[in-house]
């Protein structure tokens, strides 16, 4: 399959813009191992303030408390990089911006930083709309740190396209 070009990121986000606009949703995002590359990629088209609140960058533990309100004992009990945590990113998102549509990741994108239950490649996704449970999958990616992260941003636009499309 490869590693996604910039160009695939950016039809990809532009395509989830449209969905979203199309809907009349506007999307926040809260991102870890991603560093803000799903905001970045979103913002990149004209227009994008239509359907693009805010961005929230929460590599550490303690932003992923004070800036989302994720409980510091899910945090603990399940780490970071787990359907818990980003759940509980997609409620706080949506609570804290106001947004129609959440999306959260948190990974491991290595060189180190992964376990024999948490290998390095492996990302959370979650999603979800005020007054639902928030959706989560996760995923394991192969390659350097850069392949990781660019995989993670690929699939996150993408399922989040298809999610919304029901």
């Amino acid at each position: 399959m490869g590693e996604p070009s910039d160009a695939t990121l950016a039809r990809k986000a532009a395509s989830l813009g449209e969905c979203l606009r199309g809907q009349g949703r506007v999307i926040a995002t809260a991102e870890s191992c991603t560093g803000g590359w799903v905001a970045k990629c979103l913002t990149d088209t004209s227009g994008s303030s239509d359907y693009f609140e805010t961005g929230l960058v929460t590599y550490s533990n303690e932003a992923k408390e004070k800036l989302l309100g994720v409980p510091a004992g899910i945090l603990a009990g399940h780490g970071a990089v787990s359907s818990a945590v980003v759940s509980a990113m997609v409620s706080g998102t949506l609570e804290k911006t106001g947004a129609d549509v959440a999306l959260a990741v948190s990974g491991i994108a290595g060189p180190g930083g992964g376990s024999a239950e948490k290998p390095v490649g492996t990302v959370w996704f979650g999603w979800g709309v005020a007054g639902s449970t928030p959706v989560t999958t996760c995923k394991q990616f192969e390659g350097d740190r850069d392949q990781v992260r660019r995989e993670a941003v690929e699939f996150a636009l993408k399922r989040l396209k298809r999610w919304l499309q029901g």
